[in-house]
């Protein structure tokens, strides 16, 4: 919610006085749903809470024929500070991003090892797709000439992160395409663990 926060204070700034459409246009127009978790449908209630809490200010409230009402909102003085004060925070402090495959690899060793030499491959997959339209982009006059340079540079910093994050999976992918085993004694007799047994080496019951 702080980086949603953050981007709605600072687009109103760069946009005001700006309806909420337009900053949800513009949102959505960066992708921000997808890296930056900004829920298309939150982007309105955000701006009415914004309002309520004096971070933002209504300019006015206009109709034209049957449409809904739009309001022009422009940030405070307060909704500055705060936009300021969430922008460097952002900038200077390492934040980590919550990611639901990290969740599911803590218990890899629930899967059976060829599902999840697949899954690390298709995951590989999708990576190299999002890399490659990416790279698409860099080249077209969409980013030339609409988008500031920056916008150009941070597809750069996930087009990097991606290409590290398809080495890894298909390396993990190789390690358990070898029948690599890495439980401890005893583990693989637990309950959950069994789509690893066949892959770990005979036990020495005399030992």
């Amino acid at each position: 919610m702080s980086a949603t926060r953050m981007m709605i204070l600072g687009l109103v700034r760069w946009m005001q006085p700006v309806h909420g459409y337009d900053v949800r246009r513009e949102l959505l127009s960066w992708n921000a749903d997808k890296w930056a978790n900004v829920q298309p449908g939150s982007i309105y209630h955000a701006l009415r809470k914004l309002a309520e809490e004096g971070l933002l200010r209504e300019v006015a409230t206009e109709q034209v024929g049957a449409r809904p009402a739009r309001t022009t909102y422009e940030v405070t003085p307060k909704g500055e500070d705060e936009f300021e004060t969430l922008l460097r925070g952002f900038w200077w402090r390492l934040h980590e991003v919550p990611d639901p495959f990290a969740a599911a690899f803590s218990f890899l060793p629930a899967m059976p090892p060829e599902e999840a030499s697949a899954a690390l491959r298709n995951r590989a997959t999708q990576l190299r797709a999002g890399v490659e339209w990416m790279r698409a982009s860099l080249q077209s006059d969409w980013m030339r000439e609409a988008r500031p340079v920056h916008v150009a540079w941070m597809f750069e910093l996930w087009s990097d992160r991606a290409e590290v994050e398809i080495a890894w999976c298909e390396r993990v992918a190789e390690r358990l395409d070898s029948g690599v085993s890495y439980l401890p004694a005893g583990l693989e007799r637990a309950p959950g663990w069994s789509g690893w047994r066949e892959r770990l080496p005979p036990r020495d019951e005399g030992a």
